[in-house]
This record gives structure tokens, sequence and C-alpha cells, in this order.
């Protein structure tokens, strides 16, 4: 194919300009979204929200890795936040709409959090009691992507020109040719995910693993690359997420290869066990760096130095240029009404300063040959989407881009690693959620992802068999998103919490037990016809909550912790945050994980319970209708899964009748009948709560 033909070019330009313009009503409406907070809502109610900590006060914590400026900001009050290593953050003097101080959190403790600078913050962080931190907009990432889409007009290696062409749907993949592998590097790959890999091998344009929850996905990826890297090929192996790249990173690393690889990013956005393999740390370990960082310190110490003579602004050289005044000096001569003492004083700053460009210019050299010395010798880059577009990755190109939870991601940030790469290997589930998308004008076109567009059989493999569930959780989404073709792996078929030795001490034969019962891997406690049950919404917020539920989760949770399940094997999902928030006050235990649906994509818990909330006469169930929503949710549980609904409202939906019915048919199913005696049960404990 001609690339450079008008069939081409047009359909590029389009393909950019649509993204382009999703992108950009993207990035506004999270800083509207942001700033619209941050003006509606005092920070006492951000700070309640998990979303700003105030009244600060801020101390030198020395320098990070990669040069970053610490700053630890605490207080005596206990900090209880969202807010979590790796976010951007905007720092104030308690008016955040006025302040463009922005930097990364490393370390959150009780009562602190330490903020990395790229530069030395103002004196002012350190002399107030008043500062305030809030959650910020990340723009580099846009600013990354933009410049990306720029960038494949100027796309010169026909092999990655051949990729765009598909990606456009101008070309169609060449035939795959299954790749022989004598040797996995993970030797108990089963043969579904074996069968995968030869599979990405033998693809010469692009590649699609599709990874139903529990079935390895993250495993096969990291197989996938050492295999490619062992071939010869340079790699770069990204993620959407930091937590998902750290997940590939350890991966390398218990593989025990010999081929050199490195982390990309921020090393506030890395894991502390994985700190080695990071480029900053490999950077400080190398002797040029080592050498530029000699350099420059020796360079602040001449900005100190050069601080003690006149500086030759415009008002004091009055015309002179720097070779007139060096002269002058030379000879002890003034001049116009400048003092020989004055020229002399301001030859002092013109050399000292010419010393110090000298210095600076030696520094960059030496860091960039450091950076691209260790860039150049590992075969396996591994990052975030958006650090793929970090400024010094821009003169290098890779053989392959494996990106790891393609679903994840909008298909212009995928668009980062591929745009340097002559192959793609990306893996996913479309039958999760896809990215979360703020802007409803930008939804329509980023929520489809790349991966979700590419999929067919024809450049696909499926991962069979699932380690994380016991077989009656994954019945139901396996039936209903993977066509029964999942299958539950020994080790896991009947696992329950009986295998904690969680045996419940309440009353026999009564229904509460029976909720506790390990032997019920599934439960679905229906409020249909409890004269409690209404769904709620705050004046100020589109979200819901539903006070009953969150009482019937918060006591069921607090009896399985009282009967010997840890907090910490507890997960409690609702689609609304603000049921998240009135669960986290019911509740009041600090290890129980409380989330979104979004918030728990990619984690795993022995229970699961799980509120639905949406109860209304008029049977409307938001954006519940995405049943991706509830696949995620449900395959997060592992030995034990509880759904709270009200089943008339839910089941108006022919896919959630199909769900009622199938806990009718196979699981422990309560109604109505039973739930006043279970909150009768615990009064005392309903009441206080």
């Amino acid at each position: 194919m001609n690339f450079e033909n008008s069939e081409f070019y047009s359909k590029l330009v389009e393909y950019t300009e649509k993204f382009k313009k999703a992108l950009e009503a993207e990035r506004e409406a999270e800083i509207l979204n942001t700033l619209d907070e941050i003006k509606k809502f005092s920070g006492f109610e951000r700070e309640r929200r998990g979303r700003a900590i105030l009244n600060l006060r801020g101390s030198f914590a020395g320098r990070e890795i990669g040069g970053f400026y610490l700053v630890k900001f605490g207080r005596k009050k206990e900090i209880d936040t969202e807010i979590s290593p790796g976010d951007e953050v905007l720092i104030s003097r308690g008016e955040p709409l006025k302040s463009s101080l922005t930097g990364t959190v490393t370390e959150l403790t009780s009562r602190s959090i330490t903020i990395a600078f790229t530069e030395i913050p103002p004196n002012w962080v350190f002399d107030s009691n008043s500062i305030r931190i809030d959650l910020y907009v990340n723009d580099i990432t846009f600013k990354r992507i933009d410049k990306t889409l720029d960038h494949l007009f100027y796309i010169k290696n026909q092999k990655t020109l051949r990729l765009l062409s598909i990606i456009l749907g101008l070309m169609t993949p060449r035939k795959i040719e299954k790749a022989e592998i004598v040797d996995f590097y993970d030797k108990e790959l089963n043969e579904f995910q074996k069968e995968a890999v030869r599979n990405a091998i033998g693809a010469e344009n692009i590649f699609l693993i599709h990874g139903p929850p529990g079935t390895g996905k993250t495993r096969t990826v990291t197989e996938v690359i050492l295999q490619e890297a062992a071939r010869g090929n340079k790699v770069i192996a990204t993620t959407e997420s930091n937590t998902a790249a750290d997940n590939i990173l350890e991966n390398l690393i218990k593989s025990g290869t010999d081929i050199e690889f490195v982390r990309l990013g921020h090393p506030a956005r890395v894991s502390r066990e994985l700190i080695e393999s990071t480029l900053a740390y490999k950077l400080e370990q190398d002797n040029f760096y080592r050498k530029a960082q000699e350099l420059r310190e020796k360079a602040f110490a001449l900005i100190e130095k050069r601080e003690s003579f006149r500086k030759p602004t415009p008002q004091w050289r009055r015309g002179l240029d720097d070779k007139t005044i060096l002269k002058l000096a030379r000879k002890g001569r003034g001049i116009r009404g400048i003092s020989p003492r004055n020229i002399s004083s301001m030859a002092n700053w013109i050399k000292i300063n010419r010393q110090i460009q000298d210095l600076f210019e030696e520094i960059d050299y030496m860091e960039k040959l450091a950076l691209k010395n260790i860039l150049t010798r590992s075969m396996m880059i591994v990052s975030t989407n958006s650090s793929a577009g970090i400024d010094y990755m821009d003169d290098f190109e890779f053989d392959v881009a494996v990106i790891d939870e393609g679903s994840q991601a909008t298909e212009p940030s995928c668009l980062i690693p591929i745009a340097k790469s002559r192959k793609l290997i990306i893996s996913g589930d479309h039958r999760q959620l896809p990215p979360t998308i703020m802007s409803k004008e930008a939804a329509a076109i980023l929520s489809k992802t790349l991966f979700e567009r590419l999929i067919s059989p024809d450049i696909s493999s499926l991962l069979r068999v699932q380690y994380r569930m016991n077989e009656k959780i994954m019945e139901f989404p396996n039936q209903h998103f993977y066509d029964g073709l999942l299958i539950a792996h020994d080790s896991v078929r009947e696992i329950t919490l009986k295998d904690f030795n969680f045996k419940p001490t309440e009353p026999e034969n009564t229904f509460l037990n029976e909720i506790l019962n390990p032997e019920n891997v599934l439960v679905f406690i229906d409020t249909s016809k409890s004269e409690e049950n209404f769904e709620s919404q705050r004046l100020d917020s589109t979200s819901r909550f539903n006070v009953l539920e969150a009482k019937i989760v918060s006591l069921i949770v607090k009896k399985f912790v009282e009967n010997g399940l840890k907090e910490a094997d507890i997960g409690v999902i609702t689609p609304y945050n603000d049921q998240v928030d009135l669960i986290k006050k019911m509740l009041q235990l600090e290890e129980v994980q409380i989330s979104s649906v979004d918030g728990f994509q990619g984690r795993e818990k022995e229970l699961i319970v799980l509120s639905l909330v949406r109860s209304n006469e008029e049977n409307d169930i938001g954006f519940l209708e995405d049943v991706r929503r509830l696949n995620v949710s449900v395959t997060r549980a592992k030995r034990k899964l509880i759904i709270v609904a009200n089943s008339k409202t839910i089941s108006f939906n022919e896919f959630y009748l199909k769900l009622t019915d199938h806990f009718k048919q196979k699981g422990l199913f309560i109604d109505s009948t039973t739930i006043e005696s279970l909150l009768g049960e615990f009064s005392e404990t309903t009441q206080s709560t």
C-alpha cells in the first residue's frame, strides 16, 4: 500500500481530528469537574469526601531518586483521605483556585503526606500552618496524546505504517503463523495460555489476548514479552495504570531472566519493592549520571557565589555588552557613570555565569548519555501508556508494543506506544468496564476501546481456565458473557470460606446462620417488599444511596468479622459513590475495602458483598443497564458472593431478571419476609448505626 496516497492521508486526518476534539472535551470536563467541586464545596466538605487535606505544614524531606524535591506535610489530626501515592495534587495556602503549585504524592501516613516537586517549592510552603492539598487533574497525559496524534503524520517506518493502516481499517492483518516455542519461562502456563503465546509471537502485525477475570492474562502477557525479547526484539510493554505496570514488572523479576529491563515513570508511582528496576534508580547507579550530579552540585555552589556580584541588568550595564564589560574590568576602568567597582562586579558575575552555563550543558549531555545507555541496552521497557510518551523516549523505536489491560485504556492512549512500534499485541476483556469518561460529548468516541474495536476470532485467543473463583460464582458470568467457555481450575472449583476454618457460631436454624454458612456460596438478599426500601439522592449530587441496603451490608459484614473472617478478606462494592460514603460511615472497619465498581476492577476478595442501590417505582436502574458493571462486581469474589438489591426494580431489566432467577435456583435467596427479622435481630446495632 502506498502510505502517501490521499486515502491514507485523508483517513488519518479524520481519525486524529476526531480524537483531538474528544480529548479536549474530556480534558475540559475533568478540569471543570475538579474546579466546580472546589468552588461548590468548602475545604471541610472536600476533606470529608476524601479529596482534600487541610491545615498542614510543610518541612523539607530531602531529595528523591531522579532529583525530585520532597516536602513532608503534617498535622496533629489524623488524615483520612482517598488521595494516594502517585496522585497529582494542588498545593495552596487555603485558596486552591489562586494556586498553580502542583506535585506528586509519594507517601501517606496517618498524620502526614509527602509530595515530590520537580523544582524547589516556594518558601510559603514551609511558613504556614494552613497549607491545603487538593486532588487535581493530571494534564500531562492529554499533552502526550496530542503530541502522538501529531506525530502519526511523520511516521516513516513501513511496518509501523502498516500497523496504523490496520487500525484505520485500510488493511487487514496478515495471517498468523503459530510460533514454535520449545521452552517457556513460566513452566506452569496452561495449554490455552501457551496457545495464546504461540499465536502472539507468530503474528506479524497484530494479535489480541482475550483474558476474562482470573484467567492469568498478565501472566500470559509477561511470557509474550519475555519470548519476544529472547528473539532479539525490543519490547515496549505498557498498561493504563501504574498498578498494572507494576504487576508486569514483578512478573519479569520473578522470571529470573538475564535480559535487561527497566520501568519508566515517576518513582512515586512505582511500588517501593520494585524500585531497583526503575529508570530513576538505575540512573543513580550510572557513572555518567553520578558525574552529572557532582557537576550539578558545583553549579549550584557557583550560582550561590554569583549572587555576591552585581547582575548586569539593563539598568546597570547601560547598553554595554558582555565583551565590553570584561574588557573594561581587565583595565580597571569605569565608564558612563558606572564605577570601576561595579564594572568589576558585573564582570565577575558574567564569568561565573558562563561557567554555570558550561556546567549545565555538560550536565545535560551526561544525563542524556546515561539515559540513552540504559534505554538502549534494555530489551524490555515497562511503563504506563502515558509514560511511553515522555520526551526522552522520542528517539526510540520498538519491534513490539505489548499493551496489557487494553480494554481499560482509550484508543488514543494506546497510540502512544503503538506509534513507536512495528507490531502490536494487546490484552484485555471487553466484557468488563471500559475506561471512565466524564464528558458526555467525548464518551461516544472514547468509550469504545481499540481492543473492543479490533477483536475477532482470526487475530485473538481466549484464555479459558480461571484460577480465581468458586465454580458457582463463575457460572452466571460464564454463561452470559463468555458463551460458557470458561473452566474453573481444580484449585478453585470448590473453594469456600470453610477453607479458612470459618465456622459461624450464630444460633442454629436461623436464616442469619444460612447467610454466614460457607456452603452457601451465592446469597441474594431481596429488599423489594420492605417498607424501608427506597433510594435517595442528595440535592448537591448526581449519585444515589440506599439506607436500608447500607444497614444490611454493614450488619452482615460486621457479623462475618465477629465470627472470625479477616477484614482484609472482605470487599464491599456498590455502583454509586454516595453509597460508598454511607457504608464507610456505618461500617467503620478500616481494612474492609469499600469501593465503586470502577475502583474495584482488577482486584479480588474472598467475600464480596454487592449493594445495587436502585429501588424506585419507575423501575429505573440508571447506569446499571451497562451489565458489564455486574460482570466486574460478581467476578471479584473468590469464595462467597452476597448481593443486596430490590429484585422488583432490577428485574424489570431482562438481564437482571436472569440474575435473580439464577440465585433462586442455584443459591440462597432471602426474600422480604425475613428482611425485617434480619434487622430486628440486630435492632440495637441498627439504632446505634
